[in-house]
């Protein structure tokens, strides 16, 4: 009988680096993150959908020292330790102007940037669909050999203030790199299908 590890195409492998044993890291060896790296991970996770191709997803890759410690200002409590120092720090954003890109990235819907234009419910629209495209991120960086560890614990608006512009909003801060040796706490219990699944 086929085990669920069988059932996928992707194999046993690749499901182990991507979720089995891919974990969030918080401490990171002092191996850089290149460039090319971070290239070829966006090369990858940009083909994730998201609704009407809109891809709201920006990033901010924080590399200077100095920004790096302006970011740690608005960073929360044992956030601000992980963050100064990771190899590499992203601030991930969402860009309500999404719908400029639309003539482009959603060319046979004439008229959907002007549509999108006054719609209310576009920064909405928009933190959904890069909430969607940080996961795709995720799994990105570990396609890459690479740990991710995303964040929650920072002010906002400070982070907002310090390096954001127009219509974005912060959505996540990302540190990326090779794990260390303290990277991991204790793996947390997850849902069984029968806790989460119901058919109708």
């Amino acid at each position: 009988m086929p085990t669920a590890t069988d059932l996928l195409t992707l194999d046993a492998a690749a499901q182990d680096l991507l979720f089995r044993e891919a974990r969030t890291a918080n401490a990171f060896t002092d191996e850089p993150v290149t460039d090319e790296q971070l290239h070829a991970i966006y090369d990858l996770v940009k083909w994730g959908p998201s609704a009407m191709n809109s891809q709201p997803l920006r990033i901010i890759a924080v590399r200077s020292r100095e920004a790096r410690e302006r970011l740690v200002e608005h960073m929360n409590g044992n956030n601000k330790a992980k963050t100064l120092t990771a190899p590499l720090t992203l601030v991930v954003t969402a860009d309500a102007d999404f719908h400029e890109h639309l003539p482009v990235t959603f060319p046979h819907a004439e008229g959907a940037r002007e549509s999108m234009a006054g719609n209310p419910g576009r920064p909405r629209m928009a933190h959904f669909n890069a909430s969607i495209q940080l996961g795709y991120l995720i799994l990105g960086i570990r396609a890459a050999g690479l740990a991710a560890g995303p964040m929650a614990g920072y002010d906002a608006e400070g982070v907002k203030r310090e390096f954001l512009t127009g219509a974005e909003e912060v959505v996540a801060v990302v540190n990326v790199g090779r794990p260390g040796p303290d990277a991991w706490f204790q793996r947390l219990p997850r849902l069984e299908y029968d806790q989460v699944v119901r058919t109708v």
